[in-house]
Order: structure tokens, then C-alpha cells, then sequence
């Protein structure tokens, strides 16, 4: 599930560009991403819109974070399992915490979703990225 050889498509990462925690976790990917294998947009960006449009999902529904690849996308905790399964590495084990029951795991991921303002802060304009890692981000609004 990395870069599909066929399409040359990257994953993408859709996430809430206004939030402290979804910003810092964008660039934590990016620091173990050793291979650039992920691309990111934001979900208020143009682009987040369209691809959101594109696989008919809603961003209120989702609630922060959206992996999109070979066609299809994962959601909530099943995403950011996917994204450790991408990583690989030592970050493979936290995989398998796909385990567990999705809903008791999307229940401790909407609790950190509905807090993550409070607890982390929110920007007042999405994240943007350095020159340096522009090219793996879809551009902003």
C-alpha cells in the first residue's frame, strides 16, 4: 500500500489545516516519511474539497483526518492506522491496532476530535507548508 507503480498515485492526507494538533501531526509524518511517499492537503484547501467531493464524503462527518489512496480511503482511527502501516519501520506494531473494535477506537478518536481545539490550540489561517516541502502538499486556498 505505498505508491501504486501502476499510477504513480501517492497517498494523501487530508487534514484540518486550522488545527494545532492536525498540523503537528502532518509534520511528524513528514519527519519519518523518509521516502516522500505521502502528499497532504488540507481539507478547507480547494483541492481537499474536490477530492472529498470526489469519493462523496463530508469533512464534518470525518472529523479531522482522511487517507486517500488506490482508489479508496480510510477514516478516523482506521487512517491513522494506515498511515503507521505506510510508514512501516517502528511504526508498523501500532498497526495492528486495527485489532481492536473500530468503534471503541473511533470512540477515543472523536473524544480527541471534539477536544483537540481546547486541548491544542487552533489557527486562525491553515498550515502552510515551507518551500522546501511544497511539492508534497496540494495547494492551499
Amino acid at each position: 500500500m505505498i505508491v501504486d507503480k501502476k499510477t504513480s498515485r501517492h497517498p494523501i492526507l487530508l487534514f484540518d489545516g486550522y488545527c494545532n494538533l492536525c498540523s503537528s501531526a502532518v509534520i511528524a509524518v513528514i519527519k519519518r516519511d523518509q521516502r516522500g511517499v505521502f502528499r497532504f492537503s488540507s481539507l478547507e484547501s480547494d483541492m481537499g474539497q474536490s477530492l472529498l467531493a470526489l469519493h462523496k464524503l463530508q469533512a464534518d462527518e470525518t472529523d479531522s483526518v482522511i487517507l486517500l489512496h488506490n482508489n479508496s480511503y480510510s477514516v478516523k482511527s482506521d487512517a491513522v492506522l494506515d498511515v503507521f502501516q505506510i510508514l512501516g519501520g517502528l511504526y508498523l506494531p501500532l498497526a495492528t491496532l486495527k485489532i481492536l473494535p473500530v468503534s471503541l477506537r473511533n470512540r477515543v478518536y472523536d473524544w480527541i476530535a471534539r477536544n483537540r481545539y481546547k486541548w491544542f490550540g487552533r489557527k486562525d489561517t491553515c498550515m502552510i507548508p515551507t518551500p522546501e516541502l511544497q511539492k508534497r502538499f496540494f495547494s492551499s486556498k
